[in-house]
């Protein structure tokens, strides 16, 4: 059985065809520069790949594409699009609408659009893109959509509403969402069968850490609060976003520079972070490097990301009266020995212990860095959205 997992962007098309039978990746691939020149790379299981310019207009022009370095020539995996059992897509924003994944229809792909307010760079693109695979697939074959806000549904009131008056929420739906839920997810439940335990028995702060990051609470395998808020914006100092501000110095810093409210988020999204602070890279490597040189900026913008990541793992050990283990997944968590060794030393207090010759010999491996008489097991965990949602799409199928 192979299904096609998509991760649609405004101007990207990202894929991966799974066989299910054994969750190996047949072929991965991406379309970039949508609505503009266009430009494709696609890899093959055996290493045989396409990388060629293409006019891609519209997604619909990508996903034509896909199907095309799919079936035909010198890395073709499958025969035809028959061979495809179902597709399975990634959604960023879900709202309060959808807490599960939910085979698509046009009115699902007509509420994801209508939720494009919450997630204006994602959700419309997403629509986009479904749409356009519509046209493409052949009819026969369903199509799910998995939301990385669904995850975090199960966050109680106190954890998502925000001080604002109760209108804005009432009429315009602000609240904390929480994002990358389905990272969180797959990780945590992964940990869960290395650990030899069942995920309902466990409190675990996983800590998705790359060029957007976010930390979640999950005690018993339910989300029960999480560091992005309204947007992706909101929690640590992220590779240009700039994590929680004080609402008043962002109004202050608009005023001071003279932007509108577009602008200031551009600011905030685009050009704060590791790069406005460093002055150097949006890149946690770039960052470390530069540190390691002696650029003090460099290095401050290493301590931020460190000590807001304690922050989290203290208080939502807190406010889930204990903690059973500490998760590093993404770019960053999977890749850099020196942040978590940072991150978790000078916190024995809370059981946390590491073992620093495990720790640094540790990049992108299911392994367990935390010393043997840690309190608290602290774990690498690789994460694999892709197969998670290609799970997902096979359990809402009944395949």
């Amino acid at each position: 059985m192979k299904i096609l997992v998509i991760n649609a962007g405004s101007s990207s098309l990202k894929y991966q065809l799974i066989d299910m039978d054994d969750e190996s990746v047949i072929a991965k691939g991406n379309c970039e520069r949508i609505g503009m020149d266009g430009h494709i790379t696609h890899k093959a299981f055996d290493g045989r790949q396409v990388s060629a310019d293409c006019p891609f207009p519209t997604h619909t022009e990508a996903f034509e594409k896909v199907v095309e370095v799919l079936t035909t020539g010198d890395a073709a995996v499958i025969k035809s699009m028959d061979e495809i059992s179902a597709v399975g897509h990634r959604i960023v924003q879900g709202a309060e609408i959808f807490n599960k994944a939910t085979m698509v229809t046009d009115e699902v792909i007509d509420q994801i659009d209508a939720l494009a307010e919450l997630a204006p760079v994602h959700n419309h693109p997403h629509a986009l893109a479904l749409r356009a695979c519509k046209k493409v697939i052949p009819a026969n074959v369903p199509q799910v959509v998995v939301f990385d806000t669904a995850f975090h549904q199960t966050m109680p009131e106190k954890a998502y509403m925000f001080g604002l008056p109760y209108e804005c929420y009432e009429k315009f739906h602000v609240r904390k969402y929480g994002f990358h839920g389905t990272s969180h997810r797959f990780v945590s439940r992964a940990l869960a069968e290395a650990m030899g335990k069942n995920v309902e028995d466990l409190k675990i702060v996983s800590c998705h850490l790359g060029n957007g990051s976010s930390i979640t609470a999950i005690d018993g395998g339910k989300s029960v609060d999480t560091s992005m808020g309204f947007t992706p914006l909101d929690g640590i100092i992220m590779g240009t976003r700039s994590g929680a501000v004080d609402p008043s110095a962002v109004t202050f810093v608009q005023k001071k520079l003279g932007l509108d409210a577009s602008e200031m988020s551009e600011y905030l999204n685009k050009k704060s972070g590791f790069l406005g602070i460093s002055g150097v890279s949006s890149d946690n490597r770039d960052i470390e490097a530069a540190a390691a040189e002696g650029n003090k900026r460099a290095q401050l913008a290493g301590d931020i990301l460190r000590y807001g990541i304690k922050k989290y793992i203290g208080s939502y050990a807190a406010i889930m009266n204990g903690l059973d283990a500490v998760i590093f997944t993404g770019g960053i968590g999977e890749n850099a020995p020196a942040v978590r060794a940072d991150v978790c030393h000078n916190m024995e207090y809370l059981g946390i212990k590491l073992d620093d010759e495990v720790n640094a010999g540790i990049k992108g491996v299911l392994t367990k860095i935390s010393a043997p008489d840690s309190k608290v097991e602290v774990w690498v965990v690789p994460t694999n959205e892709e197969l998670l949602i290609a799970r997902d799409t096979k359990e809402i199928c009944g395949l």
